[in-house]
């Protein structure tokens, strides 16, 4: 089961990190560490990206004591559907380019989170680049919801961190690159990796649907127990 969950995570940053290379490669670029020697150079972009990936370990503690309530309430099967139809909301909403749903506490998070990562940018010290990743961290992004989700279906707090830290590790090595070398893979097989990432994403939705419906199919919908935990008192 754990290394179910890292070989996911893994999975699903390394290919959402092409996504990521679009979304947050201006902040990237932006890095106020190009005019430091290599060394410190170095050192600010790891710092950077251990704040990113610290956020995503902290996201999985939370989401992965969530899910571990729905668990142990035997809610598992209908939360699983439930969490793929959200996913595939999101996607659609994606692919629309249209906010169906509007949650103004989003757009004024969002633009605090902005507000930080630009007074930042404007600071030299080694310090600031941990915060800079941070708040990179807590970003909107539809590839961390997918990410999330599968902290959730985890059930267990430290499944959560695992799966998360492993989804942040996924998406370093592209987004190191480029945040070094100012350069990755060419334009052209970018944009046909990011246009694979919606059917990967639907991918991931319909399995988790697929899962709550108890279909007794080994590795895609097996049998969930839903039986509330019950405590037995002793005599």
């Amino acid at each position: 089961m754990v290394w179910q969950l890292i070989i996911s995570g893994l999975a699903i940053g390394a290919v959402g990190s092409f996504h990521c290379v679009g979304m947050c490669g201006p902040i990237a670029f932006s890095l106020p560490v190009y005019y430091l020697p290599a060394h410190k150079k170095l050192t600010g972009i790891l710092l950077y990206h251990t704040g990113r990936i610290f956020i995503y370990a902290a996201l999985g503690v939370f989401f992965g004591f969530l899910g571990h309530q729905f668990f142990l309430a035997g809610f598992q099967q209908i939360f699983s559907i439930l969490l793929g139809c959200t996913i595939l909301f999101i996607l659609l909403q994606t692919l629309l380019n249209k906010q169906l749903v509007k949650l103004k506490w989003v757009d004024q998070f969002q633009k605090w989170l902005q507000k930080i990562i630009g007074k930042y940018l404007q600071q030299k010290q080694l310090s600031a680049m941990i915060v800079l990743g941070m708040a990179n961290g807590l970003l909107p992004c539809g590839m961390v919801y997918l990410a999330i989700s599968g902290a959730l279906a985890a059930s267990t707090v430290s499944g959560g961190v695992l799966f998360m830290t492993a989804f942040g590790l996924g998406t370093f090595p592209a987004l190191f690159v480029l945040s070094y070398s100012g350069s990755i893979i060419g334009i052209d097989a970018r944009n046909k990796m990011k246009k694979a990432i919606p059917f990967f994403v639907a991918t991931m939705a319909v399995l988790l649907i697929l899962r709550g419906l108890n279909l007794n199919i080994p590795m895609v919908s097996p049998l969930l127990n839903n039986t509330i935990a019950k405590t037995v008192a002793c005599p």
